[in-house]
């Protein structure tokens, strides 16, 4: 599909409708969806506490890139691209790993942490290592948490940072730690993927386990009085004020937007588990259970979950044109020790058994959107949001 057939395309969608297929069908708007999105969005990499020391290093792979997310020095930490200033070889090969340099095994060229030339081998005398560095991707660390941005000249990352820092800072996620970490790959284009995130209107009917601990599953049945009382608790239990903080994708610059949301847990819930009981000792500065939970968002596709006790943070990736991933980060206090302050089948129980039956119906609606005789629907009011997603994503890929 060229550029015109895409535009009109784009200007031929209906608000408040979901998309036409072509946007989950054809390869060149995928390839839009890469370069345009992607690659231009600020996007969650990890946790400072996947690599505690100097040398610590992992890899964060996107759309055929690969970078090296590494602790450089005791207060910096880096991306590079993993790819050979020599003749483009992979350097790290495993998914993790700890590195005094960083070597490239095919002919032996070593890089420092910062990713400068340290040696090269059999070099002509007029060769300058000095000249060779891997090349650097732009990084930034909220509260712990890394994000990275593929852009030459990326949307400042200080929106976020100034929007988001106060709500975040009594979680204290920086002194936090991964207790567990877990990749669910999905049979459907990245949107589809997206999409279910945004929305809770599937949360009744298609996660009991949710719908019974979370008001945003039934807001008609959800009052103020509810909310009054967790906002009330909110200063004494050291959390937030703050109910709603939300500049959209598009309003401080591309890619850089974010969301902040309170809202009530049903009344003798005290966190997103299986009895709805704590499963893990309180984060950072937080004094108790107010009865509420946390959404944030940085960026278009990286999305969070704060309870008083644990962080779930998912990231969607596309893989293919019909395959994408969600990885999901479960945080929890870095003092914590598994099996004697909490149990990790307790702590992952929610989210996985809600992602496993997410990754189902995504599939459904997928095999469903390949029909010919699909057509778009309109979004109800609990979509909203999905459609502020879509309104945006729709400028994104414009030509």
């Amino acid at each position: 599909m060229d550029k015109q057939a895409i535009t009109a395309l784009i200007d031929a969608q209906p608000a408040n409708t979901s998309l036409d297929q072509a946007f989950y069908a054809d390869a060149d708007i995928y390839q839009r969806d890469v370069e345009e999105v992607y690659l231009k969005s600020w996007l969650y990499a990890g946790h400072l506490s996947e690599i505690p020391g100097v040398g610590d290093w992992f890899l964060f792979e996107l759309a055929g890139e690969s970078l090296i997310v590494v602790r450089s020095d005791d207060d910096d930490v880096s991306a590079v691209l993993n790819v050979c200033r020599h003749r483009g070889s992979r350097i790290c090969l495993d998914k993790t790993g700890c590195s005094k340099r960083l070597v490239c095994r095919y002919h032996g060229w070593s890089y420092e942490l910062d990713g400068q030339l340290h040696s090269a081998a059999h070099m002509p005398a007029d060769f300058d290592k000095s000249a060779i560095k891997l090349k650097k991707i732009h990084t930034e660390v909220l509260e712990g948490m890394i994000y990275v941005n593929f852009s030459e000249k990326p949307a400042s990352f200080e929106p976020i940072r100034e929007g988001l820092s106060r709500c975040l800072r009594p979680y204290r996620l920086d002194k936090a730690k991964v207790a567990h970490r877990q990749s669910y790959s999905i049979n459907a284009n990245w949107k589809l993927s997206v999409e279910n995130y945004t929305e809770c209107y599937h949360c009744a009917p298609s996660h009991p386990e949710y719908t019974r601990g979370h008001s945003l599953a039934k807001p008609g049945a959800r009052s103020t009085v509810m909310m009054d009382e967790v906002m009330a608790r909110a200063g004494t239990c050291g959390l937030s004020e703050e109910s709603v903080n939300c500049v959209y994708l598009d309003e401080p610059g591309f890619g850089s937007g974010y969301a902040f949301e309170r809202y009530p847990m049903w009344r003798g819930h005290l966190t997103g588990s299986e009895d709805g009981q704590a499963v893990a000792p309180l984060l950072g500065d937080v004094k108790n259970y107010d009865g509420g939970t946390t959404d944030f968002q940085v960026g278009p596709v990286s999305f969070a979950l704060a309870y008083c006790d644990y962080v779930v943070i998912y990231r969607f990736t596309p893989l293919a044109l019909g395959r994408s991933e969600c990885d999901i980060t479960w945080l929890v206090n870095g003092g914590a020790e598994e099996g004697k302050d909490y149990d990790k089948t307790r702590l992952t129980w929610l989210w996985d058994v809600t992602t496993l039956a997410d990754k189902r119906i995504i599939e459904y609606n997928a095999e469903g959107v390949k029909s010919r005789y699909y057509e778009p629907g309109p979004y109800s009011n609990m979509e909203e949001f999905t459609w502020k997603f879509m309104s945006w994503y729709l400028q994104a890929i414009r030509p």
